[in-house]
């Protein structure tokens, strides 16, 4: 075979804005590498032409001024230019935070054209792999690729003398069958997921046949593989890429779960190299390191990075996931389903989330994965009806969960809902008042996936606001409101027209323990302490347009939320109601049952209040765990004030 002698260049630049040593107990990480074709990194690829000089630029983080970065560049198949695997040259820096640039020319000419790598190592540890390719000029063919070997015998991995720094050979080694064992054999159980389909956008509308990337998992020597719910679900099909295949495979839907962001497929063929969960605790400043494909580049990632948190929120707009760890690793669209995984290459996490303006990232951690795993293997949703949705709050406060599209056959589907629908109210509950999930998660993880459970939505199709039930038979209908329910009384009554409708914003008590949705002209608040006898008792939030005329007259409308546990060991809803009598103002027109999907309770209806036809409603109310009491009083004196007591009973939250 005819060999190319590579005459390189490799220089380590100085550092571009270095930072003195920072806490030299830090965690040093990298914050983010890319490969380009200029020293400034404005000229980012991973594409190079035969006379490029490559660039690798690694930016550190936390770094103590001992920290050892390392470039390893490899040619990885070149043709006859050089073996496979052929070791170019490592060169290594001690050094601080900053930019470090390494640049590798090949001062003997053109480079052949083929893939190559390089490795970048951090303090003697494998962080991350570039791959990248030199293109061949016009007219002339890059090499073929190496033959692949069958899924039931993985191919060959190379490994190189780090330490000679010298180009040379390197000895072939056959990666381990079945599981996985090391963070360098991880990448081939890490699939590409490319899921295409039709939806309609809350924003675009509807978009057709969309092609979408995501990552994934292989968890099966069968081929069963993990990712998220939102990287398949709603798709026509999905091809799936496997290390060393040029071709996809097909795969299918097993199950998905819409709250915990999870999904398991099953890719055709069998005896697949596969990764196990990580069995114990992930503690903070565990190193960890993130396995797929970014971007929707076919070029496989390793990023590293510690575990900065053990338990973070797992609220978002397309998920509620129960337990999350976030870190530091550097991640990208793409990511999304991708193995989260420790130093010996075993799953602490499904990555599904991240923030680049912050370098956080977030997975859902393997304790809470596996139990929803091996229930979606077996065929079996979760946390599901049927929906690719989304949490939406407008600017007039008008929230729910938009659907993007329907599964057939599904709950949902069985239902009436529609994709551009969107799913205003969940057993009576508003959803998404807070622009995430949580509210509708809730209300179906309190429920069998075969319950019957009522549902309220707006289709701006038709502009038709709809009510139905799931897993019934029951046609959509006309919705009616509690506030419509009350009209005719109202009108009997003399509340008068409002000229406008309101628009409606969230809003929060002092403590953050109480959250509503009330008129944005409700401006005067006061989210101070619920107080009896002098003592602070529980939390509260009072709201009108002026609190002064709320207070001392029945002609200006406003509301008072209040929650206790104090309260909760010596009365109930009715012995609190008991305690707020109004029929010496107004008249009394009843007591009634009240229940929403959060909590049950009574309240008392008042009329023509101060003979100004003013209505009150005074509202208690307990949890499943009866653990606190509510109060809740709204004065309404139009039209409008009817409505924004509909929206008050349907809104209020407590976070105890």
């Amino acid at each position: 075979m005819r060999k190319i002698t590579f005459f390189l260049f490799f220089v380590v630049l100085s550092l571009l804005g270095l930072v003195g040593c920072e806490f030299s107990a830090s965690t040093a990480n990298i914050q983010s590498t890319s490969l380009s074709r200029d020293k400034a990194g404005t000229q980012t690829t991973t594409v190079f032409d035969p006379a490029d000089t490559f660039y690798s630029i690694v930016n550190l983080a936390n770094a103590p001024d001992d920290t050892k970065v390392k470039a390893v560049w490899t040619a990885v198949n070149v043709g006859d230019a050089a073996a496979p695997n052929y070791l170019l040259n490592e060169t290594e820096l001690v050094t601080g935070s900053g930019d470090v640039v390494f640049e590798a020319a090949n001062t003997a000419g053109a480079w052949p054209a083929g893939t190559y790598k390089v490795d970048i190592y951090l303090n003697d540890e494998l962080n991350q792999t570039l791959d990248f390719r030199v293109q061949a000029p016009l007219g002339q063919s890059e090499p073929a690729a190496a033959p692949t070997q069958a899924a039931e015998e993985p191919a060959t991995v190379a490994e190189t003398d780090s330490g000679s720094g010298k180009g040379g050979g390197s000895e072939a080694v056959t990666a381990v069958s079945g599981a996985v064992s090391s963070v360098e054999d991880v990448r081939s159980a890490v699939v590409q997921i490319i899921a295409q389909g039709s939806f309609i956008h809350p924003e675009f509308g509807a978009v057709q046949n969309v092609a979408g990337a995501g990552s994934g998992f292989i968890i099966d020597p069968s081929g069963i593989a993990v990712t998220n719910n939102h990287v398949v679900t709603g798709s026509a099909l999905l091809q799936v890429y496997l290390p060393g295949e040029d071709r996809p495979r097909n795969a299918k839907i097993l199950g998905v779960s819409e709250c915990s962001d999870l999904a398991v497929i099953d890719i055709d063929g069998e005896g697949f190299p596969y990764l196990q969960w990580h069995q114990g605790s992930v503690n903070v400043g565990t190193e960890m390191y993130v396995a797929g494909f970014p971007l929707g580049n076919p070029e496989y990632t390793l990023t590293r990075g510690i575990v900065s948190k053990e338990q973070a929120g797992g609220e978002t707009n397309w998920a509620s996931v129960e337990h999350v760890i976030e870190y530091d690793a550097t991640t990208n669209g793409g990511n999304s389903g991708g193995a989260v995984v420790d130093a010996n290459g075993q799953v602490i996490a499904v990555h599904y989330a991240g923030r680049g303006d912050t370098r956080q990232a977030f997975g859902i951690s393997a304790d809470i994965a596996q139990g929803v795993v091996e229930q979606l293997r077996r065929g079996e949703d979760s946390d599901s009806i049927g929906i690719n949705g989304q949490a939406v709050v407008t600017e007039s406060g008008l929230s729910g969960i938009w659907v993007s599209s329907v599964k057939s056959g599904s709950p949902a589907d069985e239902a009436g809902i529609r994709g551009g629908d969107i799913v205003t109210k969940l057993e009576g509950l508003v959803l998404a008042t807070d622009g995430t999930m949580s509210s509708y998660c809730d209300v179906l993880r309190s429920r069998n996936s075969d319950d019957v459970m009522s549902f309220e939505i707006l289709r701006f199709a038709t502009s038709e606001v709809l009510e139905g039930k799931l897993n019934s038979f029951e046609e959509l209908t006309t919705v009616f409101s509690f506030a419509q329910e009350l009209a005719e009384e109202a009108a009997q009554t003399g509340v008068a027209e409002a000229p406008v409708a309101y628009e409606y914003v969230n809003v929060s008590d002092d403590s953050g323990v109480l959250t509503v949705s009330i008129p944005a002209q409700w401006a005067e608040m006061d989210g101070g302490d619920w107080v009896l006898d002098g003592a602070a008792i529980g939390a509260g939030l009072r709201a009108a347009p002026s609190l002064d005329g709320f207070y001392n007259s029945w002609g200006t409308p406003g509301m008072v939320f209040l929650a206790s546990h104090d309260l909760s060991r010596s009365m109930n809803e009715q012995t609190l109601l008991a305690e707020f009598d109004f029929s010496g103002d107004c008249g009394y027109d009843g007591r009634f049952n009240y229940e929403d999907a959060l909590y049950t309770g009574l309240y008392d209806l008042y009329t023509n209040c101060g003979g100004e036809g003013t209505l009150l409603v005074v509202l208690t109310a307990v949890p499943q765990a009866r653990n606190y009491v509510i109060l809740v009083m709204v004065q309404a004196t139009s039209d409008a004030d009817l409505e924004a007591l509909d929206q008050i009973l349907q809104t209020f939250v407590v976070n105890a």
